[in-house]
Order: C-alpha cells, then structure tokens, then sequence
C-alpha cells in the first residue's frame, strides 16, 4: 500500500513566504509573456491558449506526483472549495488573455495591481484576518508606484475592461481561497484540481480552431507556458500555508519589476525615467512590508 498523504500544517514562516511569491511572480511573468506572444504573433486564439497552459500544468502534476502519490493525488477534503478555487483561477486566466488581445499590456496591469486592495477586503471577512494601516498604506504606496509605471490615464477606454476588471477580481478570490485551503488538502492536490478542471473544460473549446505553432519562438512559447503555470502555482500555494494572504498581499508588484525587464528583453519596449520612479516606490513598499514581518515574525 502506498503511505498516506501528508497534509503539512499551516505555519508561520513569513519570510520564506514572501520569497517564494516573488518566485510565483517571476513564474507569472512567463506565462504572461508567452500568452502575449502567442496571441500577438500567431494565430492561435485565445482560448486556445489558455488551454495549452492548463494542460502543461496537469501534465507537470501527473509526472511529478502521480507515480509516487497514486490515486491519493485525486483525493480532496473538501471537493467544492476545490472546484470553486480552479474554476475562479481559470476564469481569471480566460478574462486576462482575451483582454490582452485588445487592450494595450499597460493598462492590464493596471486593472490587475489592484488586487492586493481587493484580496485584503477580502481576506476580512472570508479568512478572518486582521489587516493594520501599516499594510494598508503599503499597499496604497505600491498602487501609486505601479500606475507611475503603468500611466494608463490617457489609454483609450475600451470595452474590454470589463475583462480586466473580471480577471482581477477572480484572481483575488483564487488567492483568498488558496489561503482557506492551506492544511486541507497537500499542495499536490490542490494543484491538480486546478489544472485538470480547466483542462477538461477548455478542451472542447480549444479544439474548435486548434492552430499548431510554427516558429521555434512560437514553439517555444507553447512549450514553456504550463511549466510557468506549474511553478508558479506550486510557490503561491506552499506561500500561503507560511504566510496569510493580507500579508503577501503587497507583494504582487514585484511583477511590475519583471515585466518591464520581459517587455525590454523580448518586445524591445525600453523603460523610461518614470518605469523606474515607478519601479523604485514599489521596491520601497514591497521591503518595508518584508523588514516589518522580518521585525515582528523573525524566522
């Protein structure tokens, strides 16, 4: 018989936490980068594309764990907490890559920064969770730092907003209920329902107009974006059993430092004087908010 699954405690291990969401993000980054990539140099329609990055992430899953963990991979404590979790992620997935192909990558990310003020509203009164006026300013400061970089005001407003805005508020309740799943099921579990759920209701979609990829860039893209889906997915979720979710909350614009180095790097768009103003207040925010756990919950 194959050993029991151990589902590890929630701890408090908040530094280690705040390392591995600054991994997830740097993760993030790469499957945002090839789902724009994809949608923006070859034919493949979104939904597509969506759905090749939750069948590299199951794929992941089923090679790493499932030889080891049998059919306890697939086994839940609690199945409907579960499924809301995947589907609230894979809704947040389709809203984001659909309004990538309308809306310019600036003001996504300025619809998506928003999250930490709404993941803290949140975290009140579904995690029970006390957020201070201190993590509140920070967050506020790392708002501003992220719209200096982003400077969506004078964008076109499109209707595709709504899409951004729909991406943003599920993402916010995939990492709330990532935090209330933390010491219910192991983190290979969870995983798996994320991935496999999308996957199975995305595949009679994706099939409709299925595009191969062509270049090896494309190719490459493809390949890569459920391994970024895996990796990422695997930090955030062991982050949030170390650290509540207000706590990490800030530092969601971490991302902001490593887009503006893939959108130089890969789309040859240079940062600016203000990207690194920018760049700075949300550097400052996120080591203020580490330096105070560091003081209070030293590990």
């Amino acid at each position: 018989m194959r050993p029991a699954v151990v589902i590890r405690p929630v701890e408090d291990r908040r530094l280690t936490a705040i390392g591995l969401m600054i991994v997830a993000f740097l993760c993030f980054t790469g499957i945002d980068t090839g789902a724009k990539w994809l949608v923006t140099n070859t034919d493949m329609p979104a939904i597509q594309v969506v759905f090749v990055r939750y069948l590299g992430h199951l794929a992941m899953v089923l090679a790493l764990f499932a030889p080891t963990m049998g059919t306890s991979l697939f086994r839940s404590n609690n199945r409907r907490l579960s499924a809301m979790r995947a589907l609230f992620l894979m809704a947040s997935t389709a809203f984001n890559f659909a309004a990538l192909q309308y809306l310019p990558l600036t003001m996504t990310i300025a619809i998506f920064f928003a999250s930490p003020l709404v993941i803290c509203a949140l975290s009140i009164p579904m995690l029970g969770e006390s957020v201070g006026w201190r993590r509140w300013a920070a967050i506020v400061v790392g708002l501003i730092g992220v719209l200096i970089v982003v400077r969506p005001i004078g964008a076109e407003v499109h209707w595709a907003v709504i899409l951004s805005v729909s991406a943003t508020i599920c993402a916010s309740l995939y990492i709330v209920l990532t935090r209330k799943m933390a010491g219910v099921d192991a983190t290979e579990t969870q995983q798996f329902y994320v991935a496999s759920i999308a996957s199975c209701c995305l595949l009679p979609l994706a099939l409709i107009d299925w595009h191969w990829p062509v270049a090896a860039a494309d190719w490459f893209a493809f390949a890569s974006i459920g391994f970024f889906g895996w990796a990422g997915h695997q930090c955030l979720t062991i982050a949030h059993r170390f650290a509540p979710a207000s706590v990490l909350a800030p530092f969601v614009y971490i991302q902001i430092l490593f887009m503006a180095a893939s959108s130089w790097w890969i789309f040859g768009h240079a940062p600016d004087v203000w990207v690194l103003v920018g760049a700075s207040i949300v550097m400052a925010s996120g080591l203020y908010v580490w330096l105070r756990e560091r003081q209070l919950k030293p590990e």
